[in-house]
Order: structure tokens, then sequence, then C-alpha cells
């Protein structure tokens, strides 16, 4: 299990500011970033993943500082970034990218201990059956799960998802959420997530970090995700209701969850 470190982070887009010294460090442990849109979320997670250079600050994995394209850092992101017109298993393979070049991609050249981490990943996400069918086939929550899948092929040692359930029904959300957390779990990945439906965040986070016009509003750790806090951060009456829901009894929420899931997983 890897360790990020964030340090002193801040990010400004000419006059504009995204992120404003923001610190925090997190180890084995499933982290939900929340916010209101434009609170800085997906600059973060583009700032760890190397995609956008940060004004001022540090981040580090395992004390190495991070810096450009880093390939041992799976992304998942919100509109999928699959070839439509191959199957699961080969979107998936693409996650071994880093490791061979375009030519030996192309012909499927890769090593045999990549084909069997495809398919090993996709067994996690509950789709080694259904991994001979093309993307285009398949509904948007399984899209989202083979991108999960194509993620874990990278062999990374950490693991960002950006709004990864925003365009998804409840039902398909906590689907993914679940095969996300269970991949990030099984494999010992650490994994740093940004939602926006407080609920689904509350049951599925180990810890929470709010983001509130870039600054870090609170960092708390489950059970301590109050109806107070989501007030402060969003300040609307239908999210806190959303907060209030999701702090049940942990058994109301293990039925509420499984009710809805256990049409695609077994249990």
């Amino acid at each position: 299990m890897s360790t990020l470190k964030v340090e002193s982070l801040s990010k400004q887009y000419g006059d504009v500011t995204a992120l404003e010294d923001v610190s925090f460090e997190i180890e084995d442990e499933f982290v939900v970033l929340l916010g209101e849109s434009g609170a800085g979320k997906s600059t973060l997670l583009r700032c760890v993943n190397g995609l956008t250079e940060p004004t001022e600050g540090s981040i580090s994995l395992d004390s190495e500082e991070m810096s450009g394209s880093q390939t041992d850092v799976g992304m998942i992101f919100q509109q999928h970034n699959l070839v439509e017109g191959v199957s699961a298993y080969l979107n998936a393979l693409t996650g071994s990218l880093s490791r061979v070049s375009m030519l030996r991609s192309m012909l499927q050249w890769q090593s045999q201990e990549d084909k069997l981490r495809a398919l090993e990943a996709l067994d996690t996400v509950g789709l080694l059956d259904e991994g001979h069918q093309k993307v285009a086939q398949m509904s948007g929550g399984q899209q989202q799960r083979v991108g999960i899948a194509r993620a874990l092929v990278q062999d990374p040692r950490l693991l960002l998802a950006d709004e990864p359930v925003a365009s998804l029904d409840p039902s398909s959300a906590e689907t993914v959420m679940t095969y996300l957390r269970k991949a990030a779990k099984e494999h010992d990945v650490t994994a740093l997530v940004s939602l926006h439906q407080v609920n689904v965040a509350a049951y599925f986070g180990d810890r929470f970090i709010g983001l509130r016009e870039g600054q870090k509003l609170f960092d708390v750790g489950r059970g301590e995700l109050t109806p107070e806090l989501i007030d402060d951060l969003y300040g609307s009456v239908e999210t806190v209701s959303l907060a209030e829901q999701a702090s049940t009894t942990e058994s109301e929420r293990n039925e509420e969850v499984l009710d809805n899931i256990a049409k695609e997983i077994e249990v």
C-alpha cells in the first residue's frame, strides 16, 4: 500500500485560484473528495496525476516526488474514454501500454502476464464472462467497470477517479462504486475519488476531504461526516437531506445497497 502526500498545493489559472494551500496525507484508505462544481476537485486530481502542473506545493508518492504523467497512477474518468469498437478485454489490455510499444500493442503482442492481468482485472469487476463483448454494446455502468479494469492492468500504486458515477443511475452508481472499492482493497491500492453524491460517498468512503473554493474545509473519517459539515460545504437543503439519509445505521445502509446491487453481484 502506497502513501500519497500533498503539501501546500496551490494552482492558479491567471487571476483564478483553483487550489489554495491544500495539504493532506493518505495511506491504505478509500478517500472521497467532496465539494461543489468548481471547488477544485478535478484540478487536485489532475495535479496528483501529473496532467496539470501545480503553481506551488509538492506531491509525493511513497516519498518520491511526482512530476509529469505517472504510469503507476491509475486514472478513471467520468466519460470512460474507452475504444467502443473493440472488446472489453482489449480495452482492459490497453492499461499495459506503458510497458509495450504502440506496434506491439496494435498487434496484440503484449506479454502473457499482461494478458492474464487483463483477465484478472475483468474478473475483479465482475465482467470476465462479458470480456468478449464490444464496449459499445455495454451499459454505462459496465463501461465504467471496464475503465476500472483498465486502470488495474496498469498495476498502479495509486488509483484516482474523477466523478466516476456522475452520469449513472443510482443502482448502477452503487454497483460501480462497490467494484471500485473492491478493486482498491483487493489490489492493495490507495484510492482518491471525487464524488458529488453525498449519500454514495458516505457509504463507501473511509475518509472525506471537503473542498470549497479551492481550500480544504474539512478532513474527517467515517462517522464524522455530519449534516452540519455538509451544510457548511454545500449550503443546500437537498444535499443536507442526502447527508442525513447517509447517516443511518450500518445495517440499514447495508440493506439498501444490497437490495440495489444484488441483481448484478453474487453475494
